[in-house]
């Protein structure tokens, strides 16, 4: 007896990743190897399912995105880019670079801004929330620097311009070496302050748009 198509392998990993892509909109689930759990189980297609890669999870969410929030998202997206601008402006000792959902544009209501700052002292980035007046929560993250291991770096999670940050402090020396993205295996995209800002259309040393 012949399978149906939807029990074919390649049906599968395309009804998993739309369904992943829609549990990490709607539900707020970020993390790519939990929603494909819970995708496999509400789908009821059990441990054996072939489940998709993550880049192509980041496309069904980039689809999901087009879709259903196409009209809102340039908005929420100067709205956490603004939020990180302003956050960076005031990190500037610790070369802060924004990565992750906020700088490709593939963000949600549930995205947290995410930076990447340098400290041979993280204790040093928490007196500085703290001046800023910001309230914070350590955190401990986990980066793989290479394919084969995965490294633990402190960080801290805050509000702040009305936005969610999760941020991740590293040592100095690593400033020229980006983690690798949990998409693609790649070495994670960065921007600095001056990248950011042309992504907002701001003059970097005013804060002004340089455009109307």
């Amino acid at each position: 007896m012949r399978s149906s198509s939807r029990d074919r392998p390649d049906h599968q990993r395309l009804a998993l990743a739309v369904e992943a892509a829609r549990i990490i909109q709607e539900e707020g689930l970020l993390d790519f190897r939990s929603a494909k759990a819970k995708a496999a189980e509400r789908l009821g297609l059990g441990r054996r399912a072939q489940l998709p890669d993550n880049a192509e999870i980041e496309a069904a969410l980039a689809e999901r995105n087009r879709i259903f929030h196409g009209k809102k998202l340039p908005e929420l997206l100067v709205t956490l880019r603004q939020a990180a601008f302003e956050l960076m402006r005031d990190l500037g000792s610790y070369h802060p670079r924004l990565v992750g959902d906020v700088l490709s544009g593939n963000a949600t209501v549930h995205t947290s801004v995410d930076l990447h700052l340098f400290s041979d002292t993280s204790e040093a980035v928490g007196a500085s929330l703290e001046s800023l007046g910001v309230g914070y929560r350590s955190i401990t993250r986990r980066h793989r620097l290479r394919h084969d291991e995965a490294e633990q770096f402190p960080g801290y999670r805050f509000d702040v311009h009305g936005c969610d940050f999760t941020s991740t402090v590293f040592p100095v020396r690593l400033r020229g070496h980006a983690p690798l993205s949990p998409v693609d295996g790649r070495p994670m995209r960065r921007a600095g302050i001056r990248e950011l800002a042309e992504l907002l259309g701001f003059n970097p040393e005013t804060r002004r748009a340089t455009s109307a």
